[in-house]
């Protein structure tokens, strides 16, 4: 059974705002139970989730939040947006939420890298993991392939190249990284588009695509996190995607040990918006086999 979207218009009245580092932040929060936390990619924001939202709220406290620079939070131009700072805010906001129990993360694209400075902090005794899921992320920059789009955000007319970004180049950047079959409707693309457009969001583009080289600077934090053994871990792939997809997922088989994984044929960058169903069935399949072997060592203790 397909599961119910929520409209963005629904999706805006209930956020809420916190205040980080002076800046404004939109963020969301539904359910009781143990913490999990989205975390979006880019160019897009926390609606991303909308179709896991309340199937994931009926288990679980499920908590989300725009970036700095995306949606509907604060898009300063004047700054210089990290994905190290991303990570703090993702802290600030559990701060801001008192929440001192371990925290389940569940991450795509973007989010997939400050995740990964997450767990190279729960490592380090700054944060507290329970288990990380990762959608389509470029966990290895050297398995990345980059758009030309981003190419031409990242070079010196960046900014030029942010300015002149309209709806026309949204549609045909998105529409070339999902599935054949998978393609967003026009009602999801103007609702892609104004979350971009929120806060005159297009002019600061040139400034978040600094994530790409900020994750060759941190590659080898980042790769030794997911070495780790402690905090369970499945990578949940789009087999399609042209950036991080198959080719991303043997990646992950080469360098992690002991990998969960699952490929989802014919899906491209965007499996929580394309497979939706799949998607959570395969999160939610993840959590039970987590408890069970929390239980089984528990049991052998």
């Amino acid at each position: 059974m397909p599961l119910a979207e929520i409209p963005l218009c629904v999706w805006r009245t209930r956020g809420l705002n916190f205040s980080f580092r002076g800046q404004a932040i939109r963020y969301w929060t539904a359910g009781q139970g143990e913490p999990l936390l989205l975390i979006h990619g880019f160019p897009t924001a926390s609606w991303d989730w909308h179709y896991l939202w309340a199937p994931l709220a009926q288990r679980y406290r499920v908590i989300a939040c725009d970036m700095l620079g995306f949606g509907d939070s604060a898009k300063p131009l004047h700054h210089r947006y990290s994905l190290i700072e991303q990570a703090d805010l993702q802290q600030a906001l559990l701060e801001h939420l008192k929440i001192q129990q371990p925290v389940h993360l569940f991450a795509h694209d973007y989010g997939g890298s400050v995740s990964q400075e997450l767990l190279a902090r729960h490592y380090e005794g700054l944060a507290n993991i329970a288990s990380c899921v990762f959608l389509n992320g470029g966990l290895f920059p050297e398995r990345h392939r980059t758009l030309l789009i981003q190419k031409l955000l990242l070079s010196r007319l960046g900014w030029l190249v942010a300015r002149s970004f309209g709806r026309d180049d949204l549609v045909r950047n998105v529409t070339q990284i999902y599935g054949p079959c998978t393609h967003p409707s026009e009602s999801a693309l103007d609702d892609c588009w104004s979350l971009m457009t929120a806060n005159r969001g297009t002019r600061i583009l040139h400034k978040l695509i600094a994530y790409l080289p900020e994750r060759v600077v941190h590659r080898e934090r980042w790769v030794a996190a997911l070495q780790h053994d402690g905090v369970p871990l499945r990578f949940i792939n789009g087999a399609v995607d042209p950036i991080s997809g198959a080719h991303m997922l043997e990646r992950y088989q080469e360098l992690v040990p002991n990998p969960d994984t699952v490929l989802l044929q014919g899906i491209g960058h965007y499996p929580h918006t394309e497979a939706p169903a799949q998607v959570l069935r395969h999160y939610l399949a993840f959590r039970e086999q987590t408890l069970a072997n929390d239980a089984q060592k528990v049991a052998w203790s």
